[in-house]
């Protein structure tokens, strides 16, 4: 008898009990796994307009909507993100902690750019409608559109995609903790991050002033720019 196998069964078993305990074993796992959604409840939902669920809103060209099981309560182990983006729009860099995300492209074309932790290499993938790219559990990731009605739709394998934000990151990492760690001048470093938004989510933000990063905002005359308030959103971890 194996080793492994005697340590599991001390004592001589035939072979038919032996596959009776594991097939026993096999099927408490299972049953402990089953969804605890009461299927005969008035509440139980099978459908959902995802357009009535904005996670943020940039403008009207720039936006996301969310599903999870918190919208959609027969959902198990999975929720989406609807993804519209404008030409050189920005999903800010971030990671998911709980879950990995296949991106979609419906419409338009953009460039999904992942940090590879184990090679530590930046990979960039061009996608276009009907193609994919895959971003594993906590990898540092962004999407960037390449065209005007980008449309993507990021799939994740939990109940509700929770994030990491860039923006979060350096404006809630104190400024004297990245100067002592990195070497760099603190009162410089501050005024770098100054312009940084918390939770940005969609660069770069309307008001920027960089030509480049915000092209079509500066063919538009300022008072025709509208501004929108952020959808009301906290990332998991700042979430009480």
């Amino acid at each position: 008898m194996p080793l492994a196998l005697s340590r599991l069964t001390p004592n001589r078993i035939s072979s038919h009990n032996l596959r009776t305990r594991f097939a026993n074993h096999f099927k408490e796992v299972k049953n402990s796994m089953a969804s605890e959604t009461d299927y005969t409840s008035p509440s139980t939902q099978f459908t959902f307009d995802v357009n009535k669920s904005p996670l943020f809103q940039k403008d009207n060209k720039n936006f996301i909507n969310v599903l999870g099981v918190e919208q959609l309560n027969t959902l198990d182990g999975l929720s989406l993100l609807d993804i519209f983006l404008s030409a050189n729009n920005v999903i800010e860099p971030h990671y998911h902690q709980n879950a990995a995300e296949l991106v979609y492209c419906i419409s338009g074309a953009a460039t999904v750019s992942i940090l590879n932790p184990f090679t530590k290499q930046l990979l960039n993938y061009n996608i276009t409608p009907g193609q994919v790219a895959n971003v594993p559990q906590g990898w540092w990731h962004y999407e960037v559109a390449n065209v005007d009605n980008t449309h993507l739709l990021a799939i994740f394998n939990a109940p509700t995609p929770q994030v990491i934000l860039g923006s979060d990151i350096l404006k809630l990492t104190p400024a004297n903790i990245i100067s002592q760690t990195y070497c760099i001048d603190e009162n410089q470093w501050k005024q770098a991050v100054a312009p940084v938004k918390p939770s940005t989510f969609i660069g770069p933000p309307l008001h920027c002033n960089c030509i480049k990063c915000n092209p079509h905002q500066h063919s538009i005359s300022p008072q025709y720019i509208p501004y929108f308030q952020q959808i009301a959103y906290f990332p998991h971890y700042l979430q009480h």
